[in-house]
């Protein structure tokens, strides 16, 4: 018996393609916020570069301004690619194994099997013509040139446009050095050059009525020739004209020129005061990092200067943040005694101010995001002055407690809440597991690795989680909670990604470390088990955090915890891989006595986990596919209200689906879809790219035995564009595979040749939310068997 379409794997990617003159066009490049000034003959060269090599590298200081000539070069030659123009931004990425991850998921690419991702890669993009913008790969030089070496070397049709400020040193690369903007020549004070145009633009934005003409040209051509030309530095200078005027910056840069000489990062003892101003972070700067020449690195170190001494500390602490942020994480992260968290808001406002920070205003509320070049120079900063490690480890303990929430409240009415804001913090999750996986201890990474299970699940990152998990157990020490949650998570996604030996692994897995932890600290007050003397819970214990964050958490075994009841966590989690591997592998039996318990058990005191709801999904799906169709909605029912009763909809649209498969397999057409719209609006919703695969099939399937051919045509074409960025059509399931062909087969009979094939293309060539919209459409009166609604 085939497997369960993997168990239902996820992907949190949107969709991006765009409607231009009547077409789609893929691509995901970000629209530009301000004017690009000058650039034309950079741009045509890149773009001439790009025509004539398979690999481009645009090269140069940081702040030159190589990410904008990128991304404008490849806006004017997406059209000359059929697969579109692809941005993959790289700046906040520190763990090289994830470089081919973090390409799929620009890609929108959410093919959760247990393939290597370069393999996943190489097949999606074979016979297609893209070009993928690699963007900052200087820290990554190398993990970037292997991937993309691997990509250029199996995909004919693929070109890469990368910006870094080293080669990438790989076979055939051309490299493009983007210099700074043109400045007024020497002996003269004509306002020429692009850099006085971005001056007198970027100030008119900052200063409302601001004239460059009524300026000291002498000051203007001064200033742009100290700047070098770097639009950085020239941003820098231009958010200080709200306060202070022109020909005193140019003074004031002139004196910090002098004083400094010929040295542009003199070395010597950190300032004792974290606060105190400084020039450029001293010593030799890391691989990856800008180099500090004297234009660049004096200008940063001169806004850094004229900013009061309270917004140079939290500048310096802010670097620790990957992406954008906002005012509540900065606050938990950075205030103490030295930065009162009450003035940590108006701190980060005069920081956007002075464009040290960019602003960024989301639905969710506030957010704030320091380009690299700035959040290098902070970190450097924060590293002289010895406090690089404790702000590392308050950003990981920040982020294990809003992760915590998150399991929490995951299971709950606001789990959509809880997808977008995980969603939007992935950069920081990914540099919290960074630090935690460097700690020398391995419970930091088990907390974080583990607790995320349902991150990893429910938000599309099953590969990615495997990644992180992997490590993190390889570091495991002890039998503790957290090696529970950990085992679970990566079981979950193991079978997930249709991985049975994997899940049946870590099912014994936790069964041993549970008995091998309720031996080692049995219970010592009521049903709380003790935490050893060796390992108190102020060095971090999961289990403590989890009684203070999440007391009654849906989303991991703190909802037994406060009972003292680990175990019974963990024997819930082993059946529920156990019932997952028999799905995999067609154990009806297996699937049927594992998953009894959860059944049993469904409308007990405790509150529902994802490894209870999952027993009984498998319950479901083993009784659809034994034809006791009945018992199967009735299990379907159950967990519906189980889900309805916390608002859940996640695990609610996995029921959804399958109700909509088993009332079909009955010949309730009506019925079928009316479940595979209701899930299908989810799985909209959480950009489930599998799910949404899976429930435009089911609609295929309903409209060809409603009769509506046409529509199930349509609707078939739909389904494969969706599918050919998962990676595996139907998942590879057998029986859902000659279910879609038997669909095709009569609606090719009923409709001829020709027009099947014109229906099913305009399926496949429409903008992806249309088509959905258009799946959500009724289908009309008079299905056969309408049955109850969902």
């Amino acid at each position: 018996m085939p497997s369960w379409g993997k168990l239902l794997s996820h992907s949190p990617a949107g969709w991006v393609a765009i409607t231009m003159a009547g077409k789609w066009q893929a691509g995901n490049l970000p629209p530009e916020l301000t004017s690009l000034v000058g650039r034309r003959a950079e741009i045509g060269q890149v773009r001439t570069a790009c025509r004539r090599s398979r690999l481009v590298t645009l090269t140069g200081a940081g702040g030159v301004g190589k990410s904008r000539v990128a991304q404008r070069a490849a806006a004017e030659l997406r059209a000359e690619f059929g697969g579109g123009a692809w941005l993959v931004d790289l700046s906040t990425l520190r763990d090289g194994g994830l470089v081919p991850h973090a390409v799929a998921g620009a890609l929108r690419l959410s093919d959760q099997t247990a393939r290597p991702m370069p393999e996943v890669l190489t097949e999606h993009l074979s016979g297609r013509e893209l070009l993928i913008v690699l963007d900052g790969c200087e820290h990554l030089a190398g993990p970037c040139g292997r991937v993309v070496a691997a990509l250029l070397d199996a995909v004919p049709g693929l070109r890469v446009l990368a910006t870094s400020r080293r080669p990438l040193e790989v076979a055939g690369e051309t490299l493009v050095v983007i210099e700074p903007l043109a400045v007024p020549p020497a002996d003269t004070t004509a306002l020429a050059g692009d850099a006085v145009t971005l001056l007198a633009e970027r100030a008119a934005e900052t200063v409302p009525g601001f004239d460059l003409g009524k300026e000291s040209q002498e000051a203007v051509v001064r200033l742009c020739r100290r700047l070098e030309g770097i639009p950085l530095a020239i941003e820098l200078a231009a958010a200080r004209l709200r306060t202070l005027p022109l020909g005193y910056l140019a003074d004031r840069l002139d004196d910090r020129f002098a004083a400094l000489g010929a040295d542009p990062a003199p070395s010597g003892p950190a300032a004792p005061d974290p606060a105190a101003p400084g020039p450029a972070p001293s010593g030799p700067a890391a691989p990856g990092e800008p180099p500090w020449h004297q234009a660049l690195g004096t200008a940063v170190g001169w806004s850094h200067e004229l900013c009061e001494p309270a917004e140079r500390l939290l500048w310096a602490r802010l670097s620790v943040f990957a992406g954008d942020f906002d005012a509540e994480a900065a606050r938990q992260v950075c205030a103490d005694e030295r930065l009162p968290e009450r003035d940590v808001g108006l701190l980060l406002d005069a920081l956007a101010e002075d464009s040290v920070l960019t602003w960024l205003p989301t639905g969710a509320g506030e957010r704030y995001r320091m380009l690299d070049t700035l959040r290098e120079y902070g970190a450097r900063r924060l590293r002289d002055l010895g406090e690089e490690e404790r702000f590392k480890q308050r950003h990981r303990e920040h982020y294990l407690a809003l992760s915590i929430k998150g399991a929490a409240g995951w299971l709950g009415p606001g789990q959509l809440s809880w997808y977008d804001r995980m969603v939007g913090e992935h950069d920081n999750l990914r540099a919290a597991l960074d630090v935690a996986l460097s700690a020398d201890d391995g419970r930091p990474a088990l907390e974080l690795a583990g607790v995320l299970a349902f991150f990893w699940y429910g938000c599309g990152h099953v590969k990615e989680g495997r990644h992180h998990l992997r490590q993190a157990l390889a570091q495991a020490r002890r039998p503790e909670p957290a090696l529970i949650q950990a085992l679970w998570a990566d079981g979950l996604l193991a079978a997930s990604q249709g991985d049975a030996q994997s899940a049946e692994e870590r099912a014994t897995q936790i069964a041993v470390v549970a008995g091998d932890l309720h031996a080692a600290t049995p219970p010592v007050s009521g049903d709380v088990p003790a935490t050893p003397a060796e390992e108190p819970a102020a060095h971090g214990d999961l289990s403590a955090v989890h009684r203070r964050a999440a007391p009654a958490s849906a989303g991991g075994f703190a909802a037994y915890e406060g009972a003292g009841h680990v175990e019974i966590y963990a024997a819930v989690c082993a059946r529920a891989l156990r019932s997952a591997v028999g799905v995999i592998r067609g154990d009806l039996a297996q699937v049927l006595a594992e998953s009894e318990p959860a059944y049993r058990d469904r409308w007990n005191d405790e509150p529902p986990t994802i490894a209870g709801l999952l027993a009984l999904l498998c319950r479901a799906h083993a009784l659809t596919v034994a034809g006791r169709l009945d018992q199967a909605v009735a299990v379907l029912e159950d967990l519906r209200g189980l889900c309805d009763g916390r608002g859940e909809q996640l695990m609610r649209s996995h029921g959804d689906f399958l109700r909509g498969q088993a009332e079909l397999r009955g010949g309730r057409v009506a019925a079928a879809v009316r479940y595979g719209q209701a899930a299908l609006r989810t799985k909209r919703r959480l950009h489930d790219t599998f799910g949404i695969g899976l429930t435009v099939d089911l609609l295929a399937l309903s409209a060809g035995a409603a009769g509506h051919s046409l529509r199930a045509a349509r609707l078939l074409g739909l389904a494969q564009r969706v599918w050919s960025n998962h990676g595996q059509a139907q998942a590879g399931v057998p029986e859902w595979v000659a279910a879609r062909r038997a669909c095709e087969a009569q609606a090719r009979a009923v409709l001829g040749d020709n027009a099947y094939a014109a229906a099913y293309r305009t399926g496949y060539d429409s903008d992806v939310d249309a088509g959905i919209a258009y799946a959500l459409e009724p289908e009309g009166e008079g299905l056969p068997n309408s049955g109850p609604h969902p």
